[in-house]
């Protein structure tokens, strides 16, 4: 990717792919305390996943108000986690809006394949054309997963 950040601007809102912008403490917080998939993740985890992957940061101002995580080699695959809009902010299109700045972003375009788990958020991905993979008849997919890595003894 080249050194610009994509940006989009709503209202009084900004979406940047600046990982200067990032305010890393606040998104540890959310994932740490607030989220079912990463409860009790090390800071220096958040760190290294933002590090190597494209982050999508949503701000009021300075404040992130959401975020987004893509893994993707910018050619054929890409993995979206860690997606979130803060509580206070919910209920005014903003994940929608953080979704068609994701799909528009030019580096984006032409992918084979994008993934993503989520446990309550079909309806949001649905609009966006996303589909439940369907039962693996042909057994393709394979994973390795450790669901208590953060569990602490």
């Amino acid at each position: 990717m080249n050194n610009a950040f994509y940006e989009a601007i709503k209202d009084n809102f900004l979406i940047s792919t600046n990982p200067i912008l990032l305010d890393v403490k606040a998104i540890y917080q959310y994932l740490s305390q607030e989220s079912y998939w990463a409860k009790n993740i090390p800071l220096a985890t958040v760190e290294k996943s933002i590090k190597h992957s494209l982050c999508f940061g949503m701000y009021d101002g300075s404040e992130l108000i959401g975020f987004a995580r893509l893994i993707t080699d910018m050619a054929t695959f890409a993995y979206l986690c860690d997606v979130f809009v803060m509580v206070t902010y919910r209920k005014r299109g903003l994940s929608k809006w953080l979704m068609q700045t994701i799909h528009m972003h030019p580096e984006l375009q032409g992918l084979r394949r994008w993934l993503l788990g989520t446990r309550d958020a079909q309806g949001l991905y649905q609009q966006f054309g996303w589909e439940v993979v369907p039962e693996d008849m042909y057994k393709r997919f394979m994973q390795l997963h450790f669901p208590d890595v953060y569990v602490k003894d």
